[in-house]
């Protein structure tokens, strides 16, 4: 598929297709990297996306322990003189 590069007011752009917007999940904001020459456009992940599937399956899977545990022991301090 070939695109032609128009003037948009001081800088430059593209048409793309519906079709391809679609396809490609293109919808409000995207990232574009410049990979070898080459542009890339995507959608913009959301931050976190899938860390509670990837929390639920580490449950199942009894893979969600702390990996130091002596970071999270309490100290006299917290368990007395803390308070919210």
């Amino acid at each position: 598929m070939k695109a032609r590069v128009v003037r948009i007011g001081n800088s430059r752009g593209i048409r793309i297709p519906k079709t391809v917007i679609e396809q490609c999940h293109l919808h409000g904001a995207v990232d574009l990297e410049i990979r070898q020459g080459q542009l890339v456009i995507r959608s913009v992940s959301k931050a976190r996306a899938g860390w509670s599937q990837a929390f639920e399956q580490m449950h199942r899977h009894e893979d969600d322990q702390l990996l130091d545990p002596e970071s999270a022991s309490t100290s006299k301090w917290d368990r007395k003189d803390w308070t919210w």
